[in-house]
This record gives structure tokens, sequence and C-alpha cells, in this order.
């Protein structure tokens, strides 16, 4: 009678051990991410509702760069290569997608900032990255970016002597959502669509 009890009370031992770990495997995702933002760890940017207050006489050049996921079959870029901005004022850069297939493709961007230590610091004010994309056959897409650099930058022991920060994406492939795959070219988009010359 003791051995079946103690058998039970290993099994719920080990049950409540299996809980434990799969709360927190859930919540790991969410809380590395919550901890890239705040840090600006790994190149994670921030948000702002707004630009900033103030504008420094300092500059720094923003690099752009873009790149796809394998099996991703947009061409996507960059349409200005760099910019140079004073440190608090709002830029506004635009990258280029387009859908050489037959078929709608979605997407989803990921990005990061380059070096990490600039990440805290570089505020995206509106982003195509936030929210999925879907392209249509053949359509083309210029979504913009609106961003600033934190003036308190120029504060931080490692991340002042940023003169250069790069901005990255890069866009993988996600499952179409249904209500959009049969939504015309030209209601897929909140963005400005350029006819395919191709």
């Amino acid at each position: 009678m003791s051995r079946m009890s103690g058998q039970k009370k290993t099994v719920l031992s080990l049950l409540g051990v299996l809980a434990v770990m799969g709360t927190l495997t859930a919540a790991a995702v969410p809380l590395y991410d919550w901890f890239c933002r705040v840090t600006g760890y790994g190149g994670a940017t921030n948000t702002a509702d707004a630009g900033s207050d103030t504008v420094l006489d300092q500059t720094v050049t923003v690099r752009f760069d873009a790149s796809k996921q394998r099996g991703m079959p947009w061409e996507f870029k960059p349409m200005q290569r760099q910019m140079e901005l004073r440190i608090g004022e709002t830029g506004l850069a635009f990258y280029e997608a387009h859908n050489p297939t037959d078929r709608p493709v979605a997407g989803s961007a990921t990005y990061n900032v380059a070096p990490f230590q600039a990440g805290y610091y570089f505020s995206k004010i509106d982003c195509f990255c936030f929210q999925e994309q879907v392209l249509q056959p053949g359509e083309t897409v210029q979504m913009p970016v609106s961003f600033f650099v934190d003036p308190e930058i120029v504060e931080d022991a490692d991340a002042k002597y940023a003169h250069t920060i790069t901005l990255s994406y890069t866009f993988h492939e996600i499952d179409l959502p249904e209500e959009q795959a049969a939504l015309d070219t030209g209601e897929n988009s909140s963005y400005t669509n350029v006819p395919n010359e191709g």
C-alpha cells in the first residue's frame, strides 16, 4: 500500500514538473522578445507613437539592408542604400517588394539593427514590418518605415560611438490568410502599388 502511494506521489511530482516546464517554455518566446526590446539585445528596436522632441546637431548614417529566407519567392530590396540624419530627426525610408509568381504570396518581416548597442535607441514610428503583407501575382509595392535615433544614445558609453547604424529586414513566406487570397491586387495593401513592368 505504501509502495503504491509512493509511486503515485512520484508520478504526480513528475507531472507537476512537466506542467511547470511547459508553462516556462510557452512564456520563453514573449519574455525573450520583451527582454530584447527593453535592452536592445540582439539588435531589437523600439517603437514610438511620435518623433523625438529633441534634435541634436550630431548626425548618424543609417544604412538599409534586405534579405529573404530561403524559399521566399519575392524580390525585396531597399529603395535607398543609406541616409544621413541628425540624431532625433525623423527619417522616412522605403523598401520595395515584388511578387513574380502566378499566385498570391504572404510574407512577414523580421528585423534587427547593427551594431546591437544601437538597437535600444533606434525607434520606429511606423513600419511595414508591424503587419503581415500579401502580394498578388505580379504585384509590386513600396513599403515605408519611419524612425528616429533617440538622442539619449549620446549618453550611452557604448552606443554613442555608433556613427553608422544598419537596419536589416528579412522576409519569409507565411500561410496565406483565406480572406485575403480572393482580394484584388489593389485591395491587399495600404502602400503604394507600382505597376509591374515585367
